[in-house]
């Protein structure tokens, strides 16, 4: 989603300043790493229009910015979001046939739908309360819901709301339960793994 504002802030020697929405509310840090064109010093009260971010530490910031009569470019950053979103879709459609051609319990793929969904929900609520200045979801909490299987509603989320999309010591973790959440999943359509998930199963009914 694109926001408009203005620059109503900027430190030239520093390289960043402050963005006052049209709509109203905070102003929004803004970094000139985060301008599409870098070649031409932000000036005050130039209109610019940009995307909602969150820095390193978790702060709402500005990013993709463009000033009024620049194009947006389709940057690469545009295209591996592309490439995130569309493994995190097929990964659920190869858990949907494994679940349904008897490879994996029934409830494998439901219980996936279910963890994905939540995990953006909480995702999103996350995104919100960080632009209110509100009660923030622990990092920790997030990368348990992936390691359950949430991460393909992880994912999505970082790239759509594009939120804990840069940090790269969240994302090293996220993706490290990423690959311990596909490494179970494989093991279970392995002959033990059926009958551990039947007996885990059965244990919870």
């Amino acid at each position: 989603m694109r926001n408009k504002g203005k620059i109503t802030s900027w430190n030239p020697d520093k390289g960043f300043g402050f963005i006052t929405p049209n709509k109203g509310g905070k102003r929004i840090f803004v970094h000139i790493k985060a301008f599409n064109s870098r070649t031409k010093e932000p000036k005050i009260n130039q209109v610019v229009t940009y995307a909602l971010s969150t820095d390193k530490q978790g702060r709402v910031c500005a990013d993709n910015v463009t000033r009024l009569g620049e194009k947006l470019s389709k940057s690469n950053s545009k295209k591996q979001s592309s490439k995130t979103i569309l493994c995190s879709v097929i990964f659920l459609l190869i858990v949907g046939i494994s679940t349904f051609s008897g490879k994996v319990n029934i409830l494998v793929f439901p219980l996936y739908m279910v963890a994905s969904l939540l995990t953006f929900l909480i995702y999103a609520m996350d995104k919100s309360a960080a632009k209110r200045g509100g009660w923030r979801t622990q990092e920790s909490t997030l990368h348990m819901l992936s390691l359950i299987g949430g991460w393909p509603g992880a994912a999505i989320a970082q790239q759509t709301l594009r939120h804990k999309s840069k940090k790269e010591s969240f994302r090293i973790v996220f993706w490290f339960t990423v690959a311990i959440n596909i490494g179970v999943f494989t093991w279970l359509q392995t002959p033990n793994g059926v009958i551990f998930s039947q007996s885990l199963i059965e244990k919870i009914m």
